[in-house]
């Protein structure tokens, strides 16, 4: 019988640190690990996540089981995806403990999040409508939120936690200095912004950086860039615009974009990188495309 009450279901300060001691888990930075010890803030990412009873959520590095909990008690299902062996095997038993009538909603996944694929994640994988919502591990957040984007058609939004120099990137329009790869990698799939700033005495271990929320909507039309061949491609040429910031186009894309296709495309090869919209990149790709034919 659970006999917790609605203001101990939720893990606080004392509750995680038990925890960590007793399976013997010290947080990394090779992991990226900073557990969330504040349930009034777990709770206010759930609300901002805008997550209903029975929404399908991916969840990214669950550790204790802080954001895990929140999300079960707003009613969602659960599939959690960690790369610790320990903190996978634990996360079972801290919902059995703490939520007991929510564990059939929890899927526990053990990887790596950048070899997660459809096919392994199970109901996050058929879904219809995904959502993921996490505190993602801030050294490797970027690599993951792209590559589970290119993987994922069915994943329509989410609500992640960040270190906030990776927000204000993924976030960044053009002309900004941090204005970047990430920026127009994300702008490729939908509309990012940033949803508020996540205060450090929040977390076990404090981090020594700043954290902030980033939500983002996937455009459901992809606004007509093209298929995954065409994304491919794409990225290559903002890879090649963003290797050295400094240069021009027509320097940064030689042997990639010549000036007819400059001229086809109706951009200034003077330009730089940083004043080019996801837009103009993909119209560039297609004008390569119809000079090269």
């Amino acid at each position: 019988m659970n006999t917790k009450t609605e203001s101990d279901r939720l893990l606080g300060a004392a509750d995680i640190r038990r925890l960590a001691d007793q399976i013997g888990i010290h947080p990394t930075k090779r992991l990226g690990q900073n557990f969330v010890i504040d349930p009034g803030t777990v709770r206010r990412i759930v609300r901002l996540a805008r997550v209903e009873s029975g929404q399908t959520v991916l969840e990214v590095g669950p550790g204790l089981g802080s954001l895990t909990l929140g999300l079960l008690e707003a009613g969602c299902l659960v599939t959690a995806d960690e790369i610790d062996p320990v903190l996978a095997r634990q996360l079972p038993q801290t919902v059995r403990e703490r939520m007991p009538e929510s564990l059939e909603r929890l899927t526990v996944i053990h990887r790596d999040a950048l070899t997660l694929t459809p096919q392994l994640a199970g109901d996050a994988g058929t879904a219809t409508d995904l959502v993921m919502v996490a505190n993602l591990p801030y050294n490797v957040a970027t690599p993951i939120i792209l590559t589970l984007l290119a993987r994922f058609a069915n994943l329509s939004r989410f609500l992640v936690m960040v270190q906030k120099e990776v927000a204000d990137r993924l976030t960044a329009t053009p002309g900004s200095k941090v204005y970047g790869a990430p920026s127009l990698k994300l702008a490729w799939y939908g509309h990012a912004a940033q949803a508020g700033r996540i205060g450090r005495h929040v977390f076990w271990p404090a981090p020594n950086v700043d954290s902030a929320l980033v939500s983002f909507t996937r455009d459901k039309d992809g606004r007509g860039r093209g298929d995954e061949g065409t994304r491919t491609e794409v990225f290559s040429l903002i890879d090649a615009a963003f290797g050295q910031r400094r240069k021009t186009l027509h320097a940064a894309l030689k042997g990639l974009a010549n000036a007819e296709t400059f001229q086809a495309a109706g951009i200034d090869p003077a330009r730089r990188g940083e004043t080019m919209t996801i837009e103009e990149f993909v119209a560039l790709e297609q004008a390569r495309r119809e000079v090269t034919e």
